[in-house]
C-alpha cells in the first residue's frame, strides 16, 4: 500500500494545498515500511495543481492529511485515493496510527477549522 502524507518540517501540515512535500510511504502486507519517498509539492493550490493524477500515477490509495477543502477532497477522491482529514504530529506516528487501525476521517474540512486536530480515533 502506499500512502501520502502532506508534509512540512518532517509533520503533517496543517494544509493539504500549501505543505512543502508529501511523504510517499510503501508498506508491506504486516504494516511494516518499506519505502519512504519525498514528492516536492506543486505550485499553486492543491485542488488546482495536477498532484491527484500525480500520486494516482504513483500507485497512492491513502492520504493522511491535516485539513483541506472539499474541493481537494473532492479531486482525490476521484483519483481513487482515500482521505483522512484531521491528523496532526511527525509523519511516522501518524502513519504507525493509520496502520494500527486508529485513525478515522475528522469529516472537517478548511471552511470548519477551528485549530490544530490530534487524528481521530475509534472510540
Amino acid at each position: 500500500m502506499k500512502i501520502a502524507v502532506p508534509t512540512r518540517d518532517g509533520r503533517v501540515d496543517d494544509h493539504f494545498g500549501h505543505c512543502e512535500s508529501y511523504t510517499i510511504y510503501t508498506t508491506d502486507e504486516s504494516g511494516n515500511i518499506v519505502k519512504t519517498e519525498s514528492l516536492p509539492s506543486p505550485q499553486g493550490c492543491g485542488c488546482k495543481s495536477n498532484i491527484a493524477s500525480v500520486l494516482q500515477d504513483m500507485e497512492v490509495t491513502v492520504m493522511l492529511a491535516g485539513n483541506m477543502g472539499a474541493g481537494a477532497l473532492n479531486k482525490l477522491g476521484n483519483h481513487g485515493i482515500k482521505v483522512y482529514r484531521g491528523c496532526s504530529g511527525d509523519t511516522v506516528s501518524v502513519l504507525k496510527a493509520f496502520l494500527a487501525g486508529s485513525i478515522v476521517d475528522s469529516g472537517e474540512s478548511c471552511k470548519a477549522h477551528t485549530g490544530a486536530h490530534q487524528c481521530h480515533g475509534h472510540n
